[in-house]
């Protein structure tokens, strides 16, 4: 693999994560689920790469199997490693996909996840501050200062250092997801998935954990992966979009851009769906015809094509290339440079 400019902390290409179905009393694989089906994106450092796309796409299993939470099933990942320098290194480029058990272990210092439900993500049985503090234990850091890192590290997400001695089912949803925000940042990490950190919350607390998230990106110098379905939050936190559709990534560009100047048509679907607040201002609806095609038999050509007003005979024959049209503007649609698509305002 090729080195990392100065500024990229993870590169990746060709994502693919494929799920067997298998039946039979022999359990042999009749089909294939391809949730992530050749993702090439690319996080630089100290900014928020937003990841959206409808239920189903992708975004998830892309975001875990980056962090090999899930094995992936074929691609590059190449990660930048501070820990992990050797004298005289500034940094190590990181084969992650081929990194062997002890190296990989190192990594998850730098490389944390924020869970979607925090409910279920923390573990009833332990207080917030075993929660908290299981990374320093895993990773044998702060040792005889773990209570104060602990504490610390509440204090950071809005909470009290004597929550610590509390159980998780003493707080509310949005308490409990500041609790899973620390523990995230407890072995002090450079890049952060959050896998729709606020969709599980109330409308009011979610705008608070948000605004935490973006003070938190400034005091401990985070790169952010931010996974969300919620257009009007994604482009509030995020500084480049990725859209998803069917395990692809079809778009991905400045966030300010996306939204003035969408390039694929599934983009502007996705944007022509976003409030807009001006009461003068008529959006032009667009209603995609059909449900979303099964990861299991994609379509053929450009997946998108069955859905897509613009669709030509080429779409539906050949596969899309994923190209910079310029300016880091990506899109993967035979026909981004001829169409006029719909900006959105506000």
């Amino acid at each position: 693999m090729g080195n990392l400019n100065d500024n990229i902390l993870l590169d990746v290409k060709g994502l693919k994560k494929h799920f067997p179905i298998r039946k039979g009393y022999v359990k042999s694989e009749k089909a294939t689920v391809k949730a992530v089906d050749g993702v090439n994106l690319f996080i630089k450092e100290g900014e928020t790469l937003g990841i959206v796309g409808e239920s189903g796409c992708g975004k998830t299993t892309a975001g875990r199997s980056i962090l090999r939470l899930i094995e992936p099933t074929e691609g590059e990942i190449s990660f930048k490693s501070k820990k992990l320098a050797g004298p005289g290194e500034k940094y190590r480029q990181v084969d992650v996909m081929r990194s062997p058990p002890k190296e990989l272990k190192s990594l998850r210092q730098e490389m944390q996840i924020i869970f979607q439900d925090p409910y279920s993500s923390l573990d009833p049985r332990m207080t917030v501050g075993r929660i908290v503090g299981e990374p320093l234990r895993a990773h044998a850091l702060a040792k005889g200062e773990r209570a104060d890192r602990v504490a610390y590290l509440l204090e950071s997400v809005g909470l009290k250092p004597d929550h610590a001695n509390r159980y998780p089912h003493e707080f509310s949803g949005g308490q409990r997801q500041r609790i899973g925000i620390a523990r995230a940042l407890a072995p002090n990490p450079s890049l952060v998935v959050a896998d729709e950190p606020v969709s599980a919350l109330d409308v009011s607390i979610q705008a608070q954990v948000t605004n935490l998230l973006l003070d938190l990106q400034q005091e401990f110098d985070l790169t952010y992966m931010f996974i969300g379905h919620d257009l009007s939050v994604v482009k509030y936190v995020s500084d480049r979009v990725a859209v998803m559709y069917l395990g692809k990534v079809v778009e991905l560009v400045s966030a300010g851009k996306l939204f003035s100047e969408p390039k694929h048509p599934y983009t502007e679907a996705l944007m022509s769906a976003v409030p807009v607040p001006d009461p003068d201002f008529e959006m032009k609806r667009i209603l995609l015809q059909g449900d979303v095609p099964s990861p299991v038999n994609p379509p053929s050509g450009c997946h998108f094509h069955p859905r897509c007003q613009y669709a030509r005979d080429i779409c539906k024959e050949k596969i899309p290339e994923y190209r910079d049209l310029g300016g880091e503007h990506f899109v993967a649609c035979h026909r981004a440079d001829e169409l006029d698509l719909l900006p959105v305002v506000g």
